[in-house]
């Protein structure tokens, strides 16, 4: 048990250690931590503040920016770890924004009226 953490704080004291924390490898994932972390604290707020635009733009900016940490070299295991946990974050929102809203068949139900509505604006 020593020599474990004597191993772990000979690694935090190094200079590769030092040089990653100065890099950007280090502080972009963290400062990105907070868009996962404040979609998480408002999973307890009121679905009718919820964007359903937003919540997908954010769906699919982390898939690309997980995709985007995996292939970079040097891995970014923290940003991936960032990204995935917004995805899973961003995706309990959109259930319960598409759940306040009435169900997946409502909410196709009601944009499929609003463009049949502006079809028919068009047209005329």
């Amino acid at each position: 048990m020593a020599s474990w953490a004597s191993n772990f704080a000979q690694k935090l004291g190094s200079k590769e250690f030092r040089s990653y924390l100065m890099s950007t490898h280090f502080w972009g994932p963290a400062a990105n931590w907070g868009i996962p972390l404040s979609a998480i604290a408002d999973f307890s707020a009121s679905p009718e503040k919820i964007s359903g635009k937003m919540t997908t733009a954010l769906t699919f900016y982390s898939l690309l920016f997980m995709r985007f940490a995996w292939m970079v070299s040097p891995r970014n295991y923290l940003l991936f770890a960032c990204h995935a946990t917004n995805e899973v974050a961003q995706l309990v929102q959109l259930y319960r924004f598409v759940d306040y809203k009435g169900g997946i068949s409502q909410l196709l139900k009601k944009n499929a009226a609003v463009l049949k509505e502006t079809s028919d604006k068009k047209a005329n």
